[in-house]
């Protein structure tokens, strides 16, 4: 009746990149670097249901040699994993997932974010929860060298 994801997604922080999490475009002088839009709070939620569903990974079914990925907004990819998880008959129960940058702050974007992720996932925003923590200047996140996001995600069979 349930099932439990979980998945871990990394990216580099590079010039002349947007910077793109949640499905939110953030002002900023670096953006991440990636085939896609590089977001990587989307791509930890999409690789999370993919796990919970025991279907491998995101570059499983979204691979980053394909050109039809080249640039895609990982919105689009997420709707899709939508789509895969409500074919194998679940919804979401509940997501919790963190980004973890050292800049720019996210608690002014972090509304806009779940309204983006609770919509194409066709779930109440309160079952989804993002939050965000800083790498308090150390390792190559404290560098801003890079942002991590994780998520954990628990699915429901549909009807329950």
């Amino acid at each position: 009746m349930y099932r439990i994801g979980q998945s871990i997604d990394i990216h580099q922080l590079v010039a002349n990149r947007k910077l793109i999490l949640g499905g939110v475009e953030i002002d900023f002088e670096y953006g991440l670097l990636g085939h896609s839009d590089a977001d990587v709070l989307c791509h930890a939620i999409i690789e999370s249901i993919i796990g919970a569903l025991g279907l491998g990974d995101i570059g499983k079914h979204f691979s980053d040699t394909d050109d039809q990925y080249k640039g895609i907004s990982s919105l689009i990819l997420l709707e899709k994993t939508y789509e895969m998880m409500s074919a194998h008959g679940y919804e979401i129960n509940n997501l919790d997932a963190i980004i973890i940058i050292e800049k720019p702050k996210m608690a002014p974007h972090i509304q806009k974010m779940k309204e983006n992720i609770s919509n194409i996932l066709k779930c109440n925003i309160a079952d989804v929860n993002i939050k965000a923590t800083r790498g308090e200047k150390l390792g190559f996140i404290g560098r801003q060298e890079g942002v991590v996001s994780q998520c954990v995600v628990m699915l429901k069979k549909k009807g329950f």
